[in-house]
């Protein structure tokens, strides 16, 4: 299944003022990185995939559709699946989208990788 291009759209419109922000076709989804480090994806299962402090984990997923993102059955500590209906209104996107742009501008810079040998 192909990610949702209206909710890509929507999240579009949310980090178009954030500085530092590309997007990438990743696992099927379309993802939005700040500063090269993946924040919120228009996921190809539906809804979105968000990157978030692990710290705040149980609380999240106290709140309606929402839950621990699974791959390959295991559970991946610091990223969150919200489902479509969490994310009915504009308020309620900018809200999860906030908060995974937030987490990926904590993250230290990513070190400049070495050119291969060659």
């Amino acid at each position: 299944m192909a990610y949702d291009e209206e909710l890509a759209h929507r999240v579009r419109e949310v980090v178009q003022g954030e500085r530092g922000v590309a997007e990438k076709r990743m696992f099927g989804g379309l993802a939005f990185l700040i500063d090269g480090k993946m924040a919120v994806s228009a996921s190809s299962q539906g809804g979105l995939l968000l990157r978030i402090d692990p710290a705040q984990a149980a609380s999240l997923i106290r709140e309606p559709h929402t839950q621990l993102f699974e791959m390959r059955g295991r559970e991946m500590d610091g990223w969150l699946r919200i489902d479509v209906a969490a994310l009915a209104t504009d308020a309620e996107l900018r809200r999860w989208v906030s908060l995974g742009v937030s987490y990926a501008r904590s993250l230290p810079q990513k070190s400049p990788r070495a050119p291969a040998p060659g």
